[in-house]
């Protein structure tokens, strides 16, 4: 017995000493880095590019998901960078592709501001100019490769249909797909299988995904060649005669697509499938058992070790709900650290259940701390929700989360430090929204726009935010608007669009009629919010505590009769009414009015919302009279400015605080 358990070990010891010795540095590919304009080894850029080196190769880093982006620094020596692993390689596998290529980055590109670095595995790409969330076809950065491999001529018609159909339908499934990956093996002939692989990076919007895939594949010869591949900053496109990806891997991550109604004739030439022998088979198997022997002996050491954490967090983070939270998980001591024992002096503001804090990391990273209260409303499942949620959005309109702590009753969520604070602080302010010109309000609409369509349509996952308001708008360095607090935030199924609920959260003023009265809720109720946000922009205005004009009772009402009057221009903020383009400012008043109407079917989706501050060609409807409810003043402990309520709320309140226990009649 004894002999055969050493044999055993002794086999997994030379497997894993063979592997390791067979594991080699990543395939190089291509590097471009253009010299138009560059660094010197002595100034500020190159400490922050070193920064955000230092930060994508670090172990917190999104190897599970194999994307990441960062920045570093601040204007004018601002850094970006990102990185994007091919999506069937494993998180170790990421990791060391990355860590490989940042430590080639200074070689290859000593002093270029901006550069891509290619590899079979990977792609890291830093920029001194915002390559974040955008798509890039520059063909600077283009890298084109086409194997040898000839075709006979009696064949090529047949392989340029069969690549051009399968690229296309590929694209068209990695677009649609929530990590912006996809694969398909086609059978060619009884020999030869055509594999695909089209990947994106998962911060670019179905649309842009779908662009970018078609021109790559627009731009690689079908044509006397048996693979090829074409590979931008924003996606990559191959295809091969030969399987250069791992097959295990791809039907772990990606089920195959289902089968057709009807089975194909046995002549048909063309099958869409695994193919494969039995050699392959028999491989596959051997190496699958040694794969599980040795997933049991690490799982057992890992499940013991695990074993000591304490409870409360095994009890939050179980199941699927979120892949990367020991990655995002923080020590309490650190966060303490940083924020000085949470002392007043570093004290930025107060979310809906708790404060807020600025800290700052031994290594330079400033962050915003989110500690919250003990006796607040957000138990374990808010908490928990927002981590799930935050964690898996990336886009520049939505606030980063960098970590969290959970020990004992502390409940602490780090987030990326936005210098300007809350759209509420500056354009509330009769002083500070003097920042604030035409240009940059808009700007803030349309970045606002972007973000909540990503929520909404463009996200791995379908999620009503259910609390837009000017407070949880913050505002970067460029008062670029990023959309925060996700506590109350609702997760859709891909195919679900609107959902009954009994119980109401939200802020007053900013709820839709059927949300706020009936408890329906659908991407119509953001729509709601985000109309009542514009009108705010442009006006300066506080809805939830305007003061009666004419009978107004709330700012909605106001503007509405200013439309009805032909006097809707009476609504901008007197400060920017000699610098704003009128038509802009009309239009935008316009879109504010349709996203208030109290039928939501007669609400625009957000995409045609961004189409129509996009696009002065589109013709806007005309907008209806909003519904106008009577208004009701939630009782409230006198004591406690932030206390949740459980009366009936409607549109239109004196009140602007987050709610989270209100019941529908």
């Amino acid at each position: 017995m004894s002999s055969s358990v050493s044999f055993i070990f002794l086999f997994l010891f030379f497997f894993l000493s063979s592997f390791k010795a067979s594991a080699q540095n990543p395939i190089y590919t291509l590097h471009v880095c253009p010299n138009t304009t560059t660094f010197t080894r002595n100034s500020t850029y190159f400490t922050n590019l070193k920064t955000l080196l230092s930060s994508l190769s670090s172990p917190n880093a999104s190897y599970s998901t194999g994307f990441q982006n960062a920045t570093a620094g601040q204007v004018p020596d601002r850094v970006f960078g990102l990185f994007l692993c091919r999506g069937d390689v494993s998180p170790e596998v990421c990791r060391n592709c990355v860590a490989f290529s940042v430590n080639e980055t200074l070689t290859r590109s000593p002093k270029e501001r901006e550069g891509v670095l290619y590899y079979d595995e990977c792609m890291l790409r830093y920029s001194h100019q915002n390559i974040l969330s955008k798509l890039t076809l520059d063909e600077k950065f283009q890298a084109l490769k086409m194997n040898g491999n000839e075709v006979s001529p009696s064949v090529i018609d047949r392989l340029n249909y069969l690549v051009s159909s399968t690229l296309n339908q590929v694209a068209v499934d990695a677009a649609n797909s929530p990590r912006k990956f996809y694969t398909r093996w086609v059978d060619w002939n009884s020999l030869e299988t055509l594999y695909t692989l089209f990947q994106c990076t998962p911060d670019l919007t179905r649309q842009d995904c779908l662009r970018c895939l078609q021109e790559s594949i627009k731009g690689m010869s079908l044509s006397k060649i048996g693979g090829g591949r074409l590979v931008f900053p924003s996606c990559n496109s191959r295809y091969e005669l030969y399987a250069f990806y791992n097959k295990t891997a791809i039907e772990i991550l990606q089920p195959p697509p289902l089968p057709p109604a009807s089975t194909p004739p046995v002549s048909s030439p063309l099958r869409t499938g695994k193919g494969g022998n039995a050699t392959v088979l028999t491989v596959a198997t051997v190496v699958s058992i040694v794969v599980v022997v040795l997933l049991f002996i690490a799982g057992y050491c890992f499940l013991a070790k695990r074993a000591k954490k304490s409870y409360e967090t095994a009890s939050v983070f179980d199941g699927d709900d979120i892949t990367t939270a020991d990655s995002l998980q923080l020590d309490y001591r650190t966060i303490q650290i940083a924020t000085n024992g949470f002392s007043e002096r570093n004290k930025i503001g107060r979310g809906g259940f708790g404060e807020v804090y600025k800290g700052t990391f031994s290594n330079g990273t400033e962050v915003a701390v989110k500690r919250l209260s003990k006796t607040s409303g957000q138990g374990e499942a808010e908490f928990k929700n927002e981590v799930v949620v935050v964690a898996k959005l990336q886009h520049r309109n939505l606030v980063r989360l960098q970590g969290f702590c959970l020990q004992n009753e502390e409940r602490i969520l780090v987030y990326e430090y936005v210098p300007n604070q809350s759209l509420d602080y500056i354009i509330f302010d009769p002083t500070k929204k003097r920042q604030l010109d035409w240009t940059q309000r808009y700007n803030i609409i349309g970045g606002t726009a972007r973000g909540i369509l990503y929520l909404h349509q463009d996200s791995r996952l379908t999620v009503i935010h259910r609390d837009l308001k000017a407070s949880n708008i913050l505002l970067d360095a460029d008062m670029n608007p990023k959309i925060a607090d996700f506590g109350m935030a609702k997760i859709f199924g891909l195919d679900q669009s609107h959902e009954n609920t009994s119980k109401i959260v939200g802020t007053y003023g900013y709820m839709s009629p059927e949300y706020a009265m009936c408890g329906q809720l659908s991407m119509k109720s953001d729509v709601y919010s985000f109309g009542v946000l514009v009108l705010e922009i442009i006006s300066g205005r506080k809805n939830s505590s305007f003061v009666k004009t004419n009978g107004a009772q709330d700012l909605v009402t106001h503007t509405w009769r200013l439309w009805s009057n032909g006097t809707a221009f009476d609504l901008v903020d007197p400060i920017i009414l000699d610098k704003c383009q009128t038509s802009e400012v009309v239009r935008c008043i316009h879109i504010g009015l349709l996203c208030v109407q109290e039928d939501p079917i007669e609400r625009p989706t957000l995409s045609t919302i961004f189409v129509m501050l996009t696009s002065n060609t589109m013709t806007l409807s005309v907008p209806r009279q909003p519904g106008f409810f009577i208004q009701s003043r939630p009782r409230k402990d006198p004591l406690d400015s932030d206390q949740t309520t459980s009366t009936r709320s409607v549109p239109g309140s004196d009140d602007d605080t987050s709610i989270s226990d209100l019941y529908p009649r």
